[in-house]
């Protein structure tokens, strides 16, 4: 699927504040109100929403079976490691 390019130019106002074209806020189904989440990506800032995050990572660990547990084979692994340096 294609994704559509939309570009407007802003400016940014007084205190920082930028505001989002009616063109981009209907392109992505924004209202007043939404949470967007912002990072910088080299130069540019990207906004997305919070359920799209969640969405990618709970698709990049889907993978992992729902009754591992990973924090405790990772506890387990450093206790190991450091019996094994406290041998030494």
């Amino acid at each position: 699927m294609a994704v559509q390019e939309t570009r407007s130019e802003i400016q940014m106002g007084a205190q920082g504040r930028l505001v989002i074209p009616a063109s981009l806020r209907r392109a992505l189904d924004l209202h007043p109100g939404d949470r967007l989440v912002a990072r910088r990506v080299g130069d540019s800032i990207v906004l997305e929403r919070r359920e799209a995050i969640e969405q990618r990572l709970l698709a990049r660990f889907a993978h992992i079976p729902k009754d591992e547990r990973l924090a405790e084979e990772l506890v387990a692994e450093r206790r190991a490691e450091a019996r094994r340096e406290d041998r030494q």
